[in-house]
């Protein structure tokens, strides 16, 4: 299985672009999966000078219902004909950054036939199953951080229930890949424990020192291999790595070989 991260915050170096979001390309034995599709159209961009043809992808994922991650679902229905988009029923409700700024998706896009629509768990393929564990018990407590949907008139802070995670098993190995782990990293890797796991841990905006070396080390504590990115925070990435003995960091235009 071959990752490769098309966008994220960072780069690794001056001519693949970076930005606020996520897109990976996941190549398994059968299928080529694009996973979230960035903020703009960058992922399009970047994926040509990657030499990755984006008409190829057979599958594609959104992981939830926020802009830095569907922001290039036009460009990518433009571009591929043929792949399904699964994405939450719930993805398309109205998210917002507070009450003033939207941060959810074009719901222009909403009544496309290309778009097929998950719940709690649901079978692309073989090795192929999306999550979103909204049932499931939360053993470590999570933060809304100011995110909020619009429902019946009223801001409600977010549960995350438009959030899917997708496992994939090959060749003897459980990867789970996760675009933000709003639910928690910590939850998600209890609930899973997963062989590898690559997702955003959702700490960039954590100070805490603490903190974070105290998650590091829980994290630690599971067998999983971690790959991380986009909403962990490189600073926060930083103080985390040396609490970790598999803890790696993928940038734009890197590839990994799981």
């Amino acid at each position: 299985m071959k990752i490769t991260s098309i966008v994220e915050n960072t780069s690794c170096c001056e001519e693949i672009g970076c930005e606020h979001g996520l897109s990976l390309l996941i190549e398994t034995n059968e299928h080529k999966i694009l996973f979230d599709m960035g903020q703009t159209d960058l992922f399009a961009e970047n994926a040509e000078k990657l030499g990755i043809d984006l008409k190829d992808v057979d599958i594609a994922v959104l992981s939830h219902g926020h802009y830095d991650h569907g922001g290039g679902l036009k460009r990518f229905l433009e571009l591929n004909r043929k792949a399904p988009v699964f994405l939450n029923r719930h993805a398309f409700e109205p998210h917002y950054n507070g009450t003033e700024k939207y941060i959810g998706l074009n719901t222009e896009l909403q009544d496309s036939e290309r778009l097929i629509f998950t719940g709690e768990e649901f079978h692309i393929d073989d090795g192929l199953t999306l999550y979103a564990c909204n049932q499931k018990p939360k053993r470590f407590e999570i933060n809304p951080d100011n995110l909020n949907v619009l429902k019946d008139g009223k801001f409600v802070a977010e549960d995350f229930c438009h959030e899917q995670y997708l496992m994939i098993e090959e060749n003897g190995k459980r990867v789970l890949v996760s675009g933000c782990s709003h639910k928690g990293i910590l939850n998600l890797t209890d609930w899973f424990q997963p062989d590898v796991l690559l997702g955003g841990f959702h700490f960039m905006k954590i100070t805490d020192e603490k903190m974070l070396t105290d998650c590091a080390r829980r994290l630690d504590s599971f067998p999983t291999e971690f790959y991380t990115f986009h909403c962990t925070g490189t600073e926060q990435f930083r103080l985390m790595e040396p609490h970790m003995q598999r803890l790696h960091y993928l940038s734009a235009g890197q590839t990994v070989t799981i």
